[in-house]
């Protein structure tokens, strides 16, 4: 049996993601922060393994892997937190909290997983990232820094943890009606204007990430390794199509 680790799977994404493994064979631990939630979404997912855990302390980490037992095939980063606000008001601590779980977290827990996969030989590493770490929105604070980092740290995981057998791919996540954006997405009015501006005239769902994640942890894609897939609906490329321009004359 395969073994995976998704990380901030106590809900949205990370918990779609997890379901997903647990459904295609994989046995899975649930990693997040709040241990009753863990609990929770553990014991929906046969033979799942329930793994509370700081993504931000590195001791933490480590006892959560020590607790699974077993040498990861997959590692999901998809802990995420978001502090938003305006730049000019937002606060440091807000600003350093975002990076040290978005980004820091990352690292620390595909280093933790990484030693393992090298020992031996193989694994795969999935890194969640955003549509908002390739172009910024307003007052999403540090959110889009430490996911554009994070795409960056996909590029060296996997320059320098390859010739070990490891892939290391991220996925860009537009706008998915779930998790951290669910609230916001709570208001029909809002839906219809974001939903109406993707050229497939929808949102995403947690299940449109999940199925991409697990396409790259399959041997299906056995030769892709550090590239980041957006799965956004084509929005990131619709600009122009959502600014007025004269009809052309003739």
């Amino acid at each position: 049996m395969k073994q995976a680790i998704v990380t901030g799977a106590a809900g949205g994404i990370g918990k779609a993601i997890a379901e997903l493994a647990a459904a295609r064979g994989y046995r899975v631990g649930v990693l997040d922060l709040d241990p009753e939630a863990v609990g929770q979404a553990a014991a929906s997912l046969d033979g799942a393994v329930p793994l509370p855990a700081d993504v931000s302390d590195e001791a933490s980490v480590e006892a959560a892997l020590e607790r699974f037992g077993e040498t990861p095939d997959l590692l999901v980063n998809c802990a995420g937190i978001l502090r938003v606000g305006p730049l000019a008001e937002l606060s440091a601590d807000d600003f350093r909290a975002v990076v040290n779980v978005n980004l820091t977290g990352a690292f620390i827990a595909g280093r933790a997983a990484a030693t393992r996969m090298m020992r031996r030989g193989s694994g795969c590493i999935v890194n969640v990232t955003s549509v908002v770490g390739i172009d910024p929105s307003p007052g999403s604070g540090a959110y889009g820094a430490a996911k554009a980092g994070l795409a960056n740290l996909t590029r060296l995981m996997t320059l320098e943890w390859g010739p070990a057998g490891i892939r290391v791919n991220a996925v860009a996540p537009g706008f998915i009606d779930a998790g951290m954006s669910a609230p916001f997405y709570a208001d029909p009015a809002v839906r219809a204007l974001r939903g109406g501006g993707v050229p497939l005239r929808r949102l995403g769902t947690a299940e449109d990430v999940a199925r991409t994640v697990l396409f790259l942890a399959s041997d299906e894609a056995s030769y892709i390794s550090g590239e980041e897939i957006v799965v956004d609906g084509g929005v990131i490329h619709s600009v122009l199509a959502q600014l007025p321009r004269k009809a052309p004359e003739g």
